[in-house]
């Protein structure tokens, strides 16, 4: 299975990832718009993490066994058969976090919009609509790739 590996030491914190991936899923896929006047406003599914002068991107690694799947109590998570691809429908995310405290890799996190009443999980689906994620192709230094590296799905 493809997924979306960092590769650390040449990440520089640009965040441009976060960015592609908050346009990718915005509704109208403006850069502009999805900042500034989109609602809900879209999130970031992927999250970059500094750590003593290493920078590197945080998402989800689509499990082969997920806890986060077992954990939701309201079906919001499933994980597809075919392609292993791990789904969260936040239209049925009742918001218990559940989800977001078992992720082992932290790659679920909360949208929490308490001006608009907005709560719910939100994860990387690894941009099906495209045939490279959003973040990878957007990074200007190459520091994530999109590959499959003989890993079925991570445990």
């Amino acid at each position: 299975m493809k997924l979306v590996y960092p590769k650390e030491e040449v990440c520089i914190t640009c965040r441009l990832c976060e960015v592609g991936c908050i346009v990718e899923n915005s509704k109208t896929k403006d850069i502009l718009k999805a900042f500034l006047s989109e609602f809900p406003r879209p999130v970031s599914r992927i999250l970059v993490e500094e750590n003593g002068g290493l920078s590197f991107p945080r998402n989800c690694r689509h499990c082969e066994e997920p806890l986060c799947i077992e954990a939701c109590s309201n079906n919001a998570l499933w994980k597809d058969e075919e392609t292993g691809i791990v789904y969260l429908d936040e239209n049925r995310c009742m918001s218990c976090w559940m989800c977001v405290g078992l992720c082992p890799y932290g790659a679920v996190t909360q949208r929490i919009d308490e001006e608009n009443e907005i709560r719910n999980a939100v994860k990387c689906d690894l941009c099906p609509e495209r045939e490279i994620p959003a973040c990878v192709e957007i990074c200007p230094n190459s520091a994530l790739f999109f590959e499959n590296r003989g890993v079925k799905n991570w445990k």
